[in-house]
């Protein structure tokens, strides 16, 4: 006689319990370990952050320029002294990956830098403690709202026969050339008027007043930004690409349509 107490549950849970389970506790792992990690770097990064010294930028320098400037910035037959030239022409040169100096040559060309923004300040910061020279401008002569009309005038009248009307560069003698600004920031504009790296005068508080030299900037700030035009900027170097290009396109497609008209006719 079969019995009428029914038979209790066995609980069996899904095969795919377990699985999802696993799933579950990894994510919230990976989760809690992700947050972490983030949070560990970020209080690292704030910790690191402008840590180096004077004294971290004189170990700098006596380790990567001293072989041509010497250990104390005297001098050799293979660099100049840097008495005097101060901080801004030190962060400027090293900024724009001038220096270190790859080879010599008719002047040093611009690439990208071999030290961090931080070494950089670190190392002009010493060399403006051992021989102060030219430091960094005021924020508001960098700030772009200087007279726009009076800087465009100021710039063809002064940098123009060098740089290009539109900035955009020029060749010099003897292998030189004159970069273009159309990528140049407001800070070394300010450094190449101050200091005059390799071919450029320097245009001191005497020739240009600190307010042209804002205008100027603002002047170049703003060309960065406008949108060319007119078509085909030709690189922008005048006459002279210009009038290669109508020479190549301009009478080679004249000539190509008079050859063909009298293929045609004949």
């Amino acid at each position: 006689m079969a019995s009428k107490t029914p038979r209790r549950q066995t609980g069996r849970r899904s095969k795919w319990a377990a699985a999802a389970l696993i799933g579950v506790g990894l994510l919230l792992t990976g989760g809690i370990y992700a947050g972490a990690s983030a949070a560990m770097a970020s209080t690292e990064s704030s910790t690191t952050e402008s840590t180096l010294t004077v004294e971290d930028g004189k170990k700098l320098f006596q380790a990567n320029c001293a072989t041509c400037h010497g250990l104390d910035m005297e001098g050799t037959p293979d660099g100049p002294s840097l008495y005097g030239v101060g901080e801004l022409s030190v962060e400027f040169q090293m900024a724009t990956g001038r220096m270190p100096l790859q080879a010599q040559g008719p002047q040093a060309p611009q690439k990208t830098p071999q030290f961090t923004q931080e070494q950089i300040e670190a190392i002009a910061a010493w060399v403006q403690s051992v021989a102060p020279g030219p430091s960094y401008p005021d924020p508001e002569v960098l700030d772009g709202e200087g007279d726009l009309t009076e800087g465009a005038e100021l710039f063809r009248i002064n940098c123009a026969m060098c740089h290009n009307v539109a900035a955009a560069g020029g060749a010099l003698t003897e292998g030189k050339y004159a970069p273009g600004l159309t990528e140049t920031s407001p800070l070394h504009m300010y450094a190449a008027m101050v200091t005059g790296p390799q071919n450029m005068p320097v245009f001191n508080d005497m020739t240009l007043t600190l307010e042209e030299k804002r205008d100027i900037i603002s002047a170049l700030m703003y060309l960065q930004e406008s949108e060319p035009v007119g078509g085909f900027t030709l690189g922008s170097l005048g006459p002279v690409s210009e009038g290669l290009f109508i020479w190549i396109f301009g009478i080679g497609t004249l000539i190509g349509i008079t050859v063909w008209i009298t293929a045609k006719s004949n």
